[in-house]
């Protein structure tokens, strides 16, 4: 009887987290199982106590996942299907328990059979070898590996694929066993500064409108906190910009452009994001704790705020732009705490109500673009399309409340005693209320993809009208 081609050619194992896709389901799963509960945490050392078997099992118990979404090496998956038509057997040889991995060879519809992790074996490093051996035999099979750890299996395969490892990692596998092929690194060197959002930075310099509405921005002794604090809030934003990143993942990979964000993407691994996340907090507490007491407590305050709309807040509907109106204004509260100046009425009043209209924009603009692609409801959020009409009118509303909280300032003493031309302020009204309609319609048109703050930023008719404003102010002064 003639022997078939996928006969000849001994099995090909693939590994899963690291190889096959570019993530780990170990740490995705945990992240979806703190997110819906973080009370699981003080789980977790109890589980681990029995093993990493039974924490596997633990968490895979509670857990699903959509294997669709994953990040998959595209590279990888095209040469094993190709491979699996013709050539040979597919096996998925994985650490990731079995009833995650049975999910993700379904899905797939490559794999002849699985092998995996269950509550009483982890199957990874030297484990994986002696299965894999008493599976297939001494020689018997290749094996698709992804990090040092698969040396142990390697010295016992016939061939090894080399995916996403160092030159180092190749000529180790190559010492061992014949390197059959190779995969490049599929994580970027700049993709966990990008995690990082150092264009949100810029929002931060809203702790320096105290001092500016003060006109104290050239008194050095008030500014050197401010600045210290503006450091501050940086690294406390990117912190829990890398934790939101963490806890998001399925709601980013289901949104056309926040896909290709670095650990939804798996351009960032996972692992370094979860020491990212209390580093870059422990930075900013550091420098907090060299501020006055008021602005550690505002500062302990947005983080508290922060931490609850990463979890749970961000789904409540009209909750969720109050809290982001609210973070915007804490900044101004922790500028004037810093500098040690009262803070105004108007300012504070005026802050509530833009950014409860840019809070109101950002999440029209997010269901409008589900609305262009024919979705009904918001992934990780709330609202539905049909919220769209009262987003506008409540969004367009506080907006103008801004103004007339403007207009009304104009009018007051304050301003009298601070500016020697406070007529000319008038323009200010004007050119607020155009830049606010203006965004309004680009958001209607479906233009607007980006935190309204951050496409103010990129946009050049915006720099045009703060320009104006920042004119304005100093004629009036």
């Amino acid at each position: 009887m003639a022997v078939t081609a996928r006969e000849a050619l001994p099995p090909l194992c693939v590994d899963l987290d690291g190889t096959l896709i570019l993530s780990d389901l170990l740490l995705e799963s945990l992240l979806r199982l703190v997110a819906r509960n973080p009370l699981y945490i003080f789980m977790i050392p109890w589980w681990l106590l029995r093993g990493r078997a039974a924490l596997k099992a633990e968490i895979a118990a509670r857990v699903d996942i959509d294997p669709a979404a994953l990040p998959y090496d595209v590279d990888l998956l095209q040469w094993l299907k190709s491979e699996g038509v013709s050539q040979r057997r597919l096996w998925l040889c994985t650490a990731t328990h079995e009833r995650l991995a049975q999910q993700v060879a379904k899905h797939l519809g490559i794999f002849e059979g699985v092998l995996a992790s269950n509550a009483g074996i982890n199957l990874a490093g030297r484990s994986k070898a002696r299965r894999l051996v008493e599976q297939f035999g001494e020689r018997g099979f290749d094996y698709c590996g992804n990090e040092r750890r698969d040396l142990a299996i390697w010295q016992h395969a016939r061939g090894a694929v080399v995916v996403h490892g160092s030159s180092r990692l190749e000529e180790q596998a190559a010492q061992v066993t014949e390197v059959l092929r190779t995969f490049p690194s599929q994580v970027h060197p700049w993709a966990l500064v990008r995690a990082l959002r150092p264009h949100q930075w810029a929002k931060n310099l809203l702790v320096l409108v105290p001092l500016l509405g003060a006109h104290r921005l050239n008194d050095m002794a008030a500014l050197r906190p401010v600045l210290l604090g503006f450091t501050a809030f940086c690294l406390c934003a990117s912190s829990v910009y890398v934790l939101n990143d963490l806890l998001d993942l399925d709601a980013d990979r289901a949104h056309p452009r926040k896909s290709r964000r670095p650990f939804a993407s798996g351009a960032a691994p996972l692992a370094a994001g979860m020491i990212m996340a209390p580093s870059l907090l422990a930075a900013a507490a550091l420098l907090a704790t060299m501020m006055p007491l008021k602005f550690q407590l505002v500062f302990v305050t947005y983080y508290g705020l922060t931490l609850a709309y990463s979890l749970f807040l961000k789904g409540q509907v009209l909750i969720d732009t109050l809290v982001l109106a609210g973070l915007y204004t804490l900044r101004l509260v922790a500028g004037a705490a810093a500098a040690g100046l009262p803070l105004s009425f108007w300012l504070l009043l005026f802050s509530v109500f833009l950014f409860l209209s840019l809070a109101f924009v950002k999440r029209y603009a997010e269901l409008d673009n589900l609305r262009r692609r024919q979705l009904l409801k918001a992934a990780g959020r709330g609202y539905h399309i049909e919220d769209l009409s009262i987003l506008r009118s409540l969004g367009a509303a506080a907006g103008y409340l801004s103004v007339l909280v403007l207009a009304l300032y104009i009018n007051s003493p304050e301003v009298q005693v601070l500016y020697h031309r406070p007529k000319v302020i008038w323009f200010l009204c004007i050119t607020l209320l155009y830049w606010i309609s203006r965004i309004w319609v680009i958001a209607e048109r479906g233009n607007l993809h980006d935190d309204p703050v951050v496409y103010a930023l990129k946009d050049r008719m915006s720099l045009l009208t703060g320009f104006a404003a920042v004119v304005t102010v100093v004629m009036a002064m």
